[in-house]
């Protein structure tokens, strides 16, 4: 910052997360489903530096493949800026340079967190203050995810999963140990999977409802604190339909609980798989062999918070 208290620079700091469950309604006419899910927001980060400019622009950099990511104005950071400044009436742009962390459409909420914290960082930047309700508000407008990731802590999302309810946790921290895939997984067409194998199945499986409901299961572990009650809650409509998109992710799945895990799921939409531990030397331990199983591996906690100013 200056002199003149004007900041030259913004840098936050935007969790990724995991569904612990995700409920997935009966397909709607407008070709979207309505969810309930529980999200919880763990310690792999997507970090967003901001700086003045005349224009809009991003770059990103990071241990993957990057040349999928749109860096024009459908990128969902510049969406972000851009609405603030609408909003803001604010006349000029910024430069975003973003350094990836979470797995690039890897279930996690990467580019949800991307723009969670472009908000964040922006309306620190250009001193428009328009405080934490005004910031969610513009957040639900850019995507499911983003309120979330601006959030963070553990939620339940309805509807799109965008309307947010907190769910607090007695306990300090759950272990998580991540596999992350080198290739991505594309959101519709898991969901794809999931219409089509409902329609091949619909004589043989109760339909789904068209406004589901988080199993309370999931949240009297999530409020006791008990990371074996959460592994026996874990659930996800949309592993069955990854997992016949990627059929690899089944081995590593086994191997994950065959080798400590409590429970193993496929994060959001995967790739991603998280595997729950008990303590924190069981995430180690499970952190090691799937490592030297050849896998990538993060070991990371939950629940952390959501995109927030960072002091550089």
């Amino acid at each position: 910052m200056t002199d003149t208290g004007v900041r030259e620079m913004a840098h936050v700091r935007a969790p990724g997360k995991i569904n612990v469950s995700l409920a997935v309604g009966a397909v709607m006419e407008d070709g979207y489903h309505d969810v309930a899910t529980t999200y919880q927001a763990v310690s792999l980060y997507e970090d967003i530096r901001a700086y003045h400019a005349d224009d809009f622009s991003v770059s990103f950099t990071g241990d993957f493949d990057l040349s999928g990511i749109p860096l024009d104005a459908s990128n969902l950071a510049i969406k972000a800026a851009q609405l603030l400044a609408r909003t803001a009436k604010y006349r000029g742009g910024v430069r975003l340079e973003i350094q990836k962390n979470v797995p690039i459409a890897g279930g996690m909420g990467g580019g949800s967190a991307d723009a969670a914290g472009a908000l964040v960082a922006c309306d620190a930047l250009w001193g428009t203050n328009l405080g934490k309700d005004a910031l969610l508000e513009l957040a639900a407008q850019l995507g499911a995810d983003v309120p979330f990731a601006l959030m963070g802590g553990t939620a339940i999302g309805t509807g799109r999963g965008d309307r947010l309810s907190p769910v607090l946790t007695s306990h300090e921290h759950f272990e998580w140990v991540l596999v992350l895939a080198e290739y991505g997984l594309s959101t519709p067409a898991v969901y794809g999977e999931l219409d089509a194998h409902r329609e091949r199945h619909v004589a043989d499986i109760k339909p789904a409802p068209q406004s589901p409901t988080v199993d309370t299961h999931v949240l009297q572990a999530l409020r006791a604190g008990d990371p074996v009650m959460l592994a026996d809650s874990l659930s996800n409509d949309l592993q069955a339909p990854a997992l016949h998109l990627q059929p690899a992710l089944v081995d590593i799945l086994e191997l994950g609980e065959s080798n400590g895990a409590l429970a193993g799921i496929v994060s959001g939409s995967g790739p991603t798989l998280a595997f729950l531990a008990q303590d924190v030397e069981s995430a180690i331990d499970l952190q090691v062999t799937l490592s030297a199983a050849g896998h990538k591996v993060v070991r990371v906690t939950g629940p952390v918070h959501g995109a927030r100013l960072v002091n550089d």
